[in-house]
């Protein structure tokens, strides 16, 4: 050990005397997308050294997650904002109704006098919702809520301490609200402030102007929004003025890649970044960070207005932090139930699961009858992420019912998973897939065993946009099982990239119940190249 700490403080010696830039030279940068998962209309803020976000996750529970950085590009989830945004048919996967392509949209985040504000809205519910907290990582949120839904809004706190929110689609409008942020303030300002936001780019037809999202810098307003043209790509724009009601002035500010809807952040050392998102196929939406100079009071986005895949900002840890993670629901006095990675299809019922039921195993029990898996309650889900990455499971499944059917999905509208279906006293292995929007089993066997190990993987290289299924019955070798499923991102049904899914439903008699004793991650293709 001695000569390791002798050996430590020569190098760190010799490294202070280095020429500089020869230590930036080879510190490995931060590339684009910064973040390779589905982390679409983030909304950011500094606080002193910390910079927060807020993103979108429609009909999952908890919803409206909230991650921090300290540099802009390794980010962890540290909570949410709600656990469940209202409790209706649509939310609860009840009465035949659903809030896939619903749920909670494009949030807000903002911090004033103390308080930390994240707002949504829904279609779903008809309402605009206030989140608000003194501590934005241990919480808790206190939950306000009015008519009516204001469509990607921007939460604005003025210097004269008046409150605005920007929202709408094409033509974007301002409306006043309480000082409390608690409704719309009677008799307050509400007007529209730009006619036709989209007529910037010189285009017609397509996406119209949305994604308001207002910062204020040097005296004047600056309101971002997307714009998409018809035939063309997402297109960032910004419009300008010397007051909030207006008149403003615009200009198309970057136009690359599709990478767009967002704003701009500073740094504590004055650098300037966009945060945007990019559609990048079946995974989602990823986060891209472009950096951004000013001249003659506009912000230039870009490199010579492309979006640089290597960035001026350190790469650090790398990776996607806690915003995914293995876990084997072994779970220690005072811990959480489930890590913050995980999410519910739609509201859970909690009397259907457990983690301490059979310590160390996840159980999920049926409560109901459901035909499929986009009607099942009591999903649980994590993220998929790119390029490439795999989830394998073992799965107790010795107490299924006649029916039951378990196991592991790529899961969308067009889901793909591998489990075991109940038929009678007989299980089987099976690979089922909704490519065609019908799930289909393709493969099925008989499994003569209580315990089976099951796995996807998914492979999103150059928009490949593939997942493979397999299963083992000794968790050593593996056969792949049915087909590869073309994943598809579906815009409106489902909206949302894929992600991994554990499941259990039944379709006859309620009350079967099985135990996953782990999930794991990784970031290879164990069965393709």
């Amino acid at each position: 050990m001695g000569k390791l700490l002798s050996f430590t403080a020569v190098w760190l010696a010799c490294a202070c005397s280095l020429p500089v830039g020869y230590a930036a030279e080879h510190v490995k940068m931060a590339q684009n997308p910064i973040i390779w998962a589905d982390v679409p209309d983030m909304a950011i803020i500094r606080v002193g050294n910390a910079f927060y976000m807020s993103s979108t996750t429609m009909h999952m529970s908890p919803g409206l997650p909230i991650m921090k950085s300290m540099d802009l590009v390794n980010w962890d989830l540290v909570s949410y904002a709600y656990e469940t945004l209202a409790d209706n048919d649509a939310l609860t996967l009840t009465g035949g109704r659903n809030a896939y392509g619903g749920g909670s949209w494009a949030s807000s985040l903002r911090y004033h006098n103390g308080t930390f504000y994240a707002t949504t809205f829904s279609h779903t519910t008809g309402r605009t919702y206030v989140y608000t907290t003194k501590d934005i990582e241990n919480g808790p949120w206190k939950q306000s809520a009015f008519s009516p839904a204001l469509h990607d809004h921007s939460l604005f706190f003025d210097d004269d301490g008046r409150v605005y929110m920007i929202y709408g689609v094409g033509n974007i409008r301002l409306v006043e609200l309480r000082e409390d942020v608690s409704g719309i303030k009677p008799g307050g300002v509400h007007q529209t402030i730009i006619e036709d936001a989209s007529r910037v780019t010189g285009a017609r037809g397509g996406l119209p102007g949305e994604g308001s999202q207002m910062i204020k810098v040097g005296g004047k307003y600056y309101l971002f929004n997307i714009v998409w043209p018809r035939g063309d790509m997402r297109t960032q724009i910004v419009h300008r003025a010397d007051n909030i009601t207006g008149p403003y002035e615009g200009r198309v500010v970057l136009r690359d890649q599709g990478v767009a809807q967002g704003s701009i952040i500073d740094t504590p050392e004055g650098k300037w970044y966009a945060y945007l998102f990019q559609d990048h196929g079946a995974v989602g939406r990823v986060p891209f960070i472009v950096p951004v100079r000013w001249e003659d009071g506009w912000p230039l986005l870009g490199v010579d207005g492309k979006v640089p895949k290597t960035l001026d900002i350190p790469a650090g840890r790398g990776g996607l932090g806690n915003i995914v993670t293995s876990d084997e629901f072994e779970r220690r006095p005072g811990q959480p139930a489930l890590p913050l990675a995980w999410q519910w299809n739609h509201n859970p019922d909690h009397r259907y699961w457990s983690v301490d039921k059979r310590p160390g195993w996840l159980r999920l029990t049926t409560g109901r009858v459901d035909s499929d898996l986009l009607r099942a309650r009591n999903t649980l889900t994590q993220r998929t992420f790119g390029p490439q990455c795999s989830a394998t499971v073992a799965i107790d499944v010795s107490n299924m019912k006649d029916g039951d059917c378990a196991g592991l999905a790529a899961f969308q509208r067009r889901y793909g998973f591998v489990g075991v279906q109940m038929e009678g006293n007989v299980r089987y292995v099976v690979m089922v897939s909704a490519e065609s929007d019908a799930p289909k089993v393709l493969e099925r066997m008989p499994l003569e065993q209580q315990t089976v190990f099951l796995r996807v993987e998914c492979d999103y290289r150059e928009r490949k946009d593939r997942a493979y299924f397999y299963y083992s019955l000794d968790g050593s070798r593996w056969r792949a099982i049915g087909r590869p499923l073309k994943m598809t991102y579906t815009v409106p049904q489902h909206f949302m990239g894929y992600r991994f899914a554990l499941f259990n439903f039944a379709t006859k008699t309620p009350g079967g119940f099985v135990d996953f004793d782990f999930f794991r991650l990784g970031d290879k293709l164990t069965g393709q190249d």
